[in-house]
């Protein structure tokens, strides 16, 4: 059986019907199948090619310029007869013309133009010039609030941290201050940096679609492999312990420690600094009440804090509120769970406490040469804390841990006017320094509980022992008596409760030439 043609339309016919359209008759279907295939070929041919082109170009319909393309490329000659685009916005006429040998060729005619009505037109307007201004876009990754930069809350709250990359700005400076006062409430305050959720996640407006797409001005692209490292740092960290193992440390605990000492060593993590602020600022936000989330939140940070490798000093005050929050919050843990017991819960509330003021510490000695307005910020915010006189036992307790590790003149200024504020918060104006001296725990007459008032007590002290390191070497292991006198003039700085406790110390000699130096 003869070879078909696999195309709809018959090619021998077409040989055919050219070959007696030229005079040629009487032609073997031998040679008519022949020219049929190769002429088969041919086309196929020129159409790959035209295809190629069309794809290149990225356009979805094949003209006929790329099939023009395709026979050049073929050292093909080109065809006459079709619109090759030239005149794509006139219309287009073809003429036809007679060359010797009876072919008809047909061309498009070129349109005259009368050159004296040319010159006489009038000129086109003048465009106008080019015209250039510059701002800063970022200073050390922090975008300055202007005008010519994208809207701050805009960006916060439709661009998904993946597309949009942190958002650290100089709004961030009146952040410290926020923090401890809406903590005080139950709520804090953080701003944004970087991915406090997955770069995979996405923030849609109340009311819009989820389809909506917002594309940013500048766009912050991570890599593949820096995205996986972070969801699988984020999936460690905020794993739950489900029990199962019955070791002394189960497997989440192993990836935990894991991503905590990658975080701490790996260098290359530069580019994830924003995302992991802002994670930790969003976790914090939203997780008040689970305190062994909020204790790897703090390890993380110190984990960051201690990474040789990455440049986090644009990045402290979008971290301080973090801190501050865990240092000031009005709650922390919720309300305890059944079966335990109230001074469990405060020894765990209080250790978070503790170790939110070590991180401050910590960064007010790394960074004071950095931003130096940094220490009088968050002094003032303690301050504030401290001069109010109706707040929760939490946050009384954090604000003198966080005075406790300031230096001894912030610590002369905060307790300068110590008299008063136990007067009106320990509420001890019916109490005797004698009856608070037998007394074997400090005497309650405030809406404390009795451990509560032992840790404010004890915090005040702890942090007045913190003069003794002005004391000069003659000081050093003279802990004689307290005189009657120098009784009198302790109560009336430091209240009848704080002067029993220190009276009650070893070091009280010390401690009381330390409050009194230089007096």
């Amino acid at each position: 059986m003869s070879q078909q043609s696999y195309t709809i339309w018959s090619p021998q016919d077409t040989v055919r019907d050219v070959a007696e359209s030229l005079g040629l008759e009487g032609t073997s279907e031998d040679v008519l199948k022949a020219l049929a295939m190769d002429v088969e070929y041919r086309i196929l041919e020129i159409i790959e090619q035209a295809v190629k082109f069309k794809r290149h170009a990225r356009t979805e319909v094949l003209s006929t310029g790329d099939v023009a393309k395709a026979l050049a490329a073929l050292n093909v000659e080109p065809l006459y007869g079709y619109h090759d685009g030239s005149a794509a916005d006139k219309d287009v006429a073809f003429k036809k013309v007679a060359v010797p040998g009876g072919q008809a060729v047909y061309y498009i005619e070129d349109e005259e133009v009368d050159l004296d009505k040319l010159i006489n037109e009038p000129l086109p307007q003048v465009p106008r010039l080019p015209t250039f201004t510059t701002h800063w876009l970022a200073v050390e990754g922090v975008q300055p609030a202007i005008a010519q930069n994208p809207d701050i809350n805009e960006l916060r709250t439709t661009v998904p941290p993946t597309t949009r990359g942190a958002i650290v700005t100089t709004m961030n400076a009146g952040a410290l201050q926020g923090a401890a006062a809406n903590s005080s409430a139950g709520s804090n305050t953080s701003t944004a940096g970087t991915a406090s959720q997955s770069p995979s996640a996405s923030a849609v407006k109340p009311g819009q679609g989820a389809n909506l797409e917002v594309k940013p001005l500048v766009k912050h692209v991570l890599s593949k492999e820096l995205q996986i490292y972070f969801n699988k740092i984020i999936a460690a960290l905020t794993a739950k312990d489900d029990g199962s193992s019955t070791e002394h440390t189960s497997p989440q605990q192993h990836l935990k420690a894991a991503a905590l000492t990658s975080l701490k060593t790996d260098s290359g993590l530069h580019q994830l600094v924003p995302y992991f602020i802002q994670f930790i600022a969003e976790q914090i936000t939203h997780n008040l009440a689970n305190l062994e989330l909020l204790t790897t939140i703090l390890e993380m940070i110190y984990s960051l804090l201690n990474n040789p490798s990455i440049f986090l000093e644009p990045y402290i005050h979008s971290l301080m509120p973090s801190i501050l929050t865990l240092l000031l919050a009005k709650n922390l843990g919720g309300t305890p769970q059944a079966g335990d017991h109230d001074a469990d819960f405060l020894g765990k509330t209080n250790a978070l406490r503790d170790f939110a003021a070590s991180l401050l510490d910590y960064v007010l000695r790394k960074f004071p040469e950095v931003y130096k307005s940094l220490k009088p910020r968050v002094t003032r915010t303690l301050l504030k804390t401290f001069l109010d006189t109706n707040r929760a036992f939490g946050t009384y307790y954090g604000c003198l841990r966080g005075v406790a590790v300031l230096e001894a003149e912030s610590i002369r200024f905060f307790f300068g006017n110590l008299h008063n504020w136990a007067r009106l918060v320990f509420n001890e104006q019916q109490l005797t320094l004698e009856e608070c001296m037998e007394a074997t725990s400090p005497i309650n007459k405030t809406k404390f509980s009795d451990e509560e008032l032992t840790c404010l007590v004890d915090g005040v002290v702890a942090a007045i022992a913190v003069l003794k390191g002005d004391l000069p070497e003659i000081y050093d292991g003279k802990d004689g008596e307290v005189d009657a006198d120098t009784r009198q003039r302790l109560v009336q700085r430091t209240g009848v409760l704080v002067a029993s406790q220190i009276l009650k110390r070893d070091d009280a000699s010390a401690l009381v030439s330390a409050m009194f130096l230089g007096e």
